[in-house]
């Protein structure tokens, strides 16, 4: 009875365990569809691994879709790749055997499939695939661990036709920080070099228009230089042997940010010019780095190099050219600001100041009422301006035209007693104004002109015909004739830096911030801007104040606003101004003023 048991349990166990060896994961055989396929450069195929598990007669069979569990492989990887879950791509024209293995019933089984891929016929010239219209890079990321290790892109392009072609090897490759990664100009294989992430650049030229795709590379390891890289701006400039001088600036890119940061007075930056006997550079220096001063005609090789804290160097170049023409006017251009004044009243004035931009240092000044500069007229008088602060040279005038000098005479410089650009409305209408300087040489310099608007309004009255009481007196008549009593002063901001800055001036019983002039600001009716205006009693004193601002340097206060103190780039700076009668400092008469100031 006991044998007769054990027999039974023998035959259960046999039913329900499978034959050794033969497990649901192992199949017998392997198929890969399609099997075959022909694409052009850039297509995509998925191909599809099915399994069949029977293991011989009497088992029932089943398939089963393996594609995930397969390993994939190309025979030809530059003719088509294929990924992990058997997506193939063309990359170039030819012929490769896409296999599938895993380990089956009986051992390692296979299956394969061929690829053949042509050429595209397009190739940015108009064939008849179409001309190329995109650029995508493949992948569009990627990263490695280590420097020293590599990676490949692919630059695949799209035509006007939906065609696509293969130009890994046909576009210009570059990486936006070859401290951290280099990438071969032709054949998209980058290497890392420093740890960080690169933006990486191909760039096609199609139908006359460059076409670009941009991808990312990432080092995940090794050390982060401070600075990675160095730009010089400009990259090449030209000098004259005539005493002109040219500016180089040294822009280095963080390596943990990837911001640029302005080096060209750093410690860590060193300038050299490669043959000094051309043309010398400035370097060492506490400010005033980078100018280039031409010694003699020909071309040198300007080299600035930012070392970093762990010793290693990173370096940039530029070309500056030495020639024997004429270095530019001392005097390139004139502006007058605002571009338009605007009086009610009748007899009313309105200022306008004048600014003079200059080939060499300093190249902004206010020439309102004429100025001294280097080159106006020799270096003898630049020599004792410069150590005495008077020039024995004449003052440079600035001459102030009026089209009406009939009904809007201007005060011009170098007339006694007068405030130059001070226009006056003797009568009703607007006149355009402008101011001219001449250089050395003869040539005349004119300003854009602006305008001066005195609009006549008529009064309106309570009755009919002109009869009554005056409602409305209207505007440059008999009725508003300008108060000898008032003064108007206007503040104008005459720089380049627009967003930044800051003018303030209490009123004439010390209520402060009457005048709270500067973008953003709004105080008793001044919205900011570049413009604002305040009311004062003739005789009135008043000092304006620049504030300390960051990003903001100070370049100085027009001529009738005397300067309190040292003026300094980083600020605070004040200046006084007297409005009305005659100014105790300049010993000229004075109406409605404006008072310029210059904020880079």
């Amino acid at each position: 009875m006991h044998d007769r048991l054990t027999l039974w349990a023998l035959l259960l166990i046999a039913l329900v365990l499978p034959i050794a060896g033969c497990t649901s994961s192992q199949v017998d055989s392997l198929a890969v569809s399609p099997t075959s396929q022909s694409l052009s450069v850039g297509q995509t195929v998925q191909f599809t691994a099915t399994g069949t598990t029977g293991h011989g007669s009497g088992h029932p069979s089943t398939t089963s879709d393996d594609t995930d569990s397969v390993t994939w492989t190309s025979s030809v990887p530059a003719v088509a790749s294929v990924s992990s879950t058997g997506l193939a791509t063309a990359l170039t024209a030819g012929t490769t055997t896409i296999t599938a293995s895993m380990n089956g019933y009986t051992g390692t089984i296979t299956a394969s499939a061929t690829v053949t891929v042509t050429a595209s016929s397009s190739s940015g010239t108009g064939g008849s695939s179409g001309t190329v219209s995109s650029l995508t890079i493949i992948p569009s990321s990627q990263s490695v661990s280590l420097p020293g290790e590599t990676t490949q892109f692919i630059a695949i392009g799209t035509t006007s036709t939906s065609a696509t072609v293969n130009l890994t090897n046909q576009v210009s490759w570059s990486s936006s920080s070859t401290q951290i990664a280099t990438i071969g100009a032709s054949t998209g294989l980058a290497t890392a070099l420093t740890q960080g992430t690169v933006a990486i650049i191909a760039l096609y030229t199609s139908g006359g228009s460059t076409i670009a795709g941009t991808g990312t590379f990432t080092v995940s390891n090794g050390s982060t230089e401070k600075y990675t890289a160095v730009t010089l701006v400009p990259s090449s400039q030209s000098v004259s042997l005539s005493g002109q001088t040219g500016q180089f600036i040294a822009l280095a890119t963080s390596g943990t940010t990837g911001f640029e940061v302005d080096v060209t007075n750093s410690t860590q930056t060193t300038w050299k010019s490669s043959i000094p006997s051309i043309a010398t550079i400035t370097s060492g220096l506490a400010s005033g780095n980078g100018v280039v001063t031409g010694a003699s005609q020909g071309s040198t090789t300007i080299t600035a190099e930012v070392q970093n804290p762990d010793g290693t160097v990173v370096s940039a170049t530029a070309t500056a050219t030495v020639t024997l023409t004429a270095a530019p006017e001392p005097l390139l251009s004139i502006v007058v600001v605002p571009t338009t004044l605007t009086t009610d009243n009748l007899y009313g004035t309105g200022q306008f100041l004048a600014y003079g931009t200059f080939s060499t240092a300093p190249t902004l000044m206010d020439i309102t009422n004429g100025f001294y500069h280097a080159g106006f007229p020799s270096s003898s008088c630049t020599a004792a301006l410069a150590a005495t602060g008077t020039s024995p040279c004449a003052l440079v005038p600035a001459s102030w035209i009026s089209a009406m000098p009939n009904i809007f005479p201007v005060n011009s410089s170098g007339a006694a007693g007068s405030t130059a650009g001070l226009v006056t409305a003797d009568g009703s209408g607007n006149a355009v104004i402008y101011v001219s300087a001449t250089n050395p040489d003869g040539t005349v310099v004119y300003s854009p002109t602006v305008t001066f608007n005195c609009p006549l309004v008529l009064p309106t009255y309570s009755g009919a015909n002109n009869t009554g009481t005056i409602t409305n007196p209207g505007s440059c008549n008999q009725y508003t004739i300008a108060s000898g009593l008032l003064v108007t002063l206007t503040v104008y901001n005459a720089g380049l830096n627009t967003t930044g800055w800051l003018v303030t001036a209490p009123s004439a019983t010390g209520t402060p911030n009457v005048i709270h002039c500067g973008p953003g600001w709004a105080a008793n009716g001044n919205s900011g801007g570049s413009v604002c205006m305040a009311t004062y009693p003739v005789g009135t004193t008043v000092t304006l104040t620049a504030p300390a601002e960051t990003g903001v340097d100070f370049g100085g206060w027009s001529w009738n606003c005397e300067s309190q103190g040292t003026v300094t780039a980083a600020g605070p700076n004040s200046c006084t101004v007297y409005l009305g009668a005659v100014d105790p400092v300049t010993g000229e008469p004075t109406s409605n003023v404006s008072v310029g100031a210059i904020f880079n």
